[in-house]
Order: structure tokens, then C-alpha cells, then sequence
């Protein structure tokens, strides 16, 4: 999501200087970036948000304008077995970088955030979340992301901090690490393993490309108000049994390699955003069709197999 942000800038804001920190840890790869290699107006620092002396020499070194902070350990399962790396990337970090920027003037500090944050609907329902929905979140990740949130909003209220907040659907597209699902069981797909599938796989879930996320990401970034929350979605939502079937169908596989295995810990039955405040303000709409999308991902990852394997 970080890597396509940047690209995506560097199309629309050729100008712009751009300084990526990244912890570079097992979800990173440099690879996503490798188109701004050369480029002049790009600098790549390795290093951890929650490194208050790196983060606050960083900001006096490059005075920046603004900052968006994708950083965040993402993974549930890894937040079920383990909270502690969570709570230091997600929550301390996000304040390391609060304080930068109340420090040293920056003008817009912008947190990406998710929908996890609000927890889950039934199944079977209509209704979505809303920016004005509570946050209640079922897992170590979500409630780590909902903390940063609150802290955010917590140093709008207090210093007059110039925070917005984003929370996005469940991204997909190239790059992404093979941890998440999609990119997960096109790989299992192409090495003719099975693909696991929690539970009976019904749990919903609503997907964006990342390419429209990084748009609203933008567009927020630069007209959104300060204090203020967005929802980021294309408006689709579709089962992890009914996605993993298309993908199969795409790859010319049969459904045999479904597997299905032991549900997660809390597992989260529905996710669906309400995103007509983004709609209303920007004029927003997702370019990408989920079947398209989805498409040309198959096939980003059947020709870029090196990196599926590397991650």
C-alpha cells in the first residue's frame, strides 16, 4: 500500500521530494520501489517509527510538509500469537510520530487506518459502518490500530494536531505480501497446493484495488479537513469462499483444492463501510472493477512468480 502511494505521487506530483522510512522486516520488499531507482527526488531511510531519536533527526533533517503513515504490523494471526510488536509499531510508534510532528511544524500528518476498527456485522445484514459507527474491535491488530486512531484524534483535540484518518477495506494488487489472502492462495493455486480457508468460509469481506486506495489516500491528503475520518471503499463485498472460487476459475483450476481449516480466534464475520462522506466530498469513485482487478492480479503474480516466492 506504501510502495503503490509513492508511485502513485511520483505520477501525479513529479516535484514533490519524497523520503520513504521503512523497518524493511519480513513484509517489506524493496522490489515494490524499484521503478524509483535513480530518481533524485527519492530517498529511502531504513528504520522503526517507534525510534524516537531516528524519527525526530529525520524530521529536523528534511523539515517535512507533510507525512502518511502506512506503517503498521498488519497480520491477525501474528497479532493473536503475539500482541507486543503490535502495540509497538501501531500505537507507540504512531506517537513517536505525533510528536515529530507537533516538534517541528508539520503541516498535515495523515494516519491510514482500517475498517477492522469498528469490528464486524452479521452476517446477512445490510447496514455498514460509518465514520460516526463506534470502533470496537475483535483482535490484538484492530484494537491496536483503533488505539492510534483515538490517539490521533486524542492530539487533534489537545494540540490542534493536523491529523486525518483513513480507514480502507481490505486492499489488493501487486506487491502485496503473500501473507494476505489473495496473493497467499494465487500462490498456493500456482504451486498446486491446497488453498486453506478458515471456517466454513462465509465471512464477508469488501475489497478495494490499491491504485484506488492510494487516489483517496491523495485526495485526502491534500482537501481533506483536519480531525476528520474517512471510509475508503469501492462498495464491493464478496465471501473468502466465493473469492477463492473465482480465483480458482481465473487460473483454470477446479474447486478440489479448497481446503477447509480450523476458524480463527474471533474470527470477524462482516465487514461493510459506508464511504458516501468520500463520495460527497471528492466526488469519489473507485476506477478499478473488482473482476478486473482481480484479473490483471492473477496475472501480475503468474508473470512475477520470483516474487510471490521471495516474501
Amino acid at each position: 500500500m506504501g510502495s503503490s502511494f509513492i508511485r502513485r505521487m511520483r505520477k501525479t506530483h513529479c516535484d514533490v521530494e519524497i523520503v520513504a522510512l521503512d523497518a524493511l522486516t519480513y513484509a517489506s520488499d524493496m522490489r515494490s520501489l524499484s521503478a524509483l531507482s535513480g530518481d533524485r527526488l527519492f530517498k529511502f531511510v531504513e528504520g522503526d517509527i517507534s525510534d524516537r531519536d531516528l524519527v525526530f533527526s529525520l524530521f529536523e533533517k528534511e523539515n517535512f510538509d507533510a507525512v502518511v503513515n502506512y506503517a503498521a504490523e498488519t497480520h491477525v494471526d501474528n497479532s493473536i500469537r503475539s500482541s507486543s510488536p503490535f502495540l509497538i509499531s501501531n500505537v507507540v510508534g504512531v506517537g513517536v510520530l505525533l510528536d515529530a510532528v507537533n516538534r517541528y511544524g508539520t503541516k498535515r500528518f495523515h494516519q491510514v487506518s482500517t475498517d477492522e476498527v469498528y469490528g464486524d456485522l452479521p452476517l446477512g445484514s445490510s447496514s455498514s459502518f460509518s465514520e460516526m459507527s463506534p470502533i470496537h474491535p475483535s483482535n490484538p491488530y484492530s484494537a491496536s490500530k483503533a488505539s492510534a486512531d483515538l490517539l490521533c484524534l486524542s492530539y487533534f483535540r489537545t494540540y490542534g494536531t493536523p491529523v486525518t484518518i483513513s480507514r480502507s477495506v481490505n486492499n489488493y494488487g501487486p506487491f502485496q505480501n503473500s501473507e494476505k489472502l489473495i496473493p497467499h492462495s494465487i500462490r498456493q493455486i500456482m504451486c498446486g497446493e491446497p488453498v486453506p480457508i478458515y471456517g466454513s468460509g462465509e465471512n464477508i469481506r469488501s475489497w478495494i484495488h490499491v491504485s484506488d486506495h492510494s487516489r483517496a489516500v491523495e485526495r485526502i491528503l491534500f482537501d481533506g479537513r483536519v480531525g476528520e475520518v474517512y471510509n475508503i471503499s469501492a462498495g464491493f463485498e464478496i465471501s473468502n469462499i466465493e473469492l477463492i472460487r473465482r480465483i480458482l476459475s481465473i487460473m483454470g483450476k477446479s474447486d478440489d483444492l479448497i481446503s477447509f481449516v480450523a476458524d480463527r480466534p474471533g474470527h470477524d464475520r462482516r465487514y461493510s463501510l459506508d464511504f458516501a462522506k468520500l463520495r460527497s466530498t471528492f466526488s469519489f469513485a473507485p476506477l478499478i472493477s473488482f473482476d478486473d482487478g482481480l484479473s490483471s492480479t492473477v496475472r501480475w503474480y503468474a508473470e512475477n512468480a520470483d516474487f510471490s516466492e521471495g516474501v
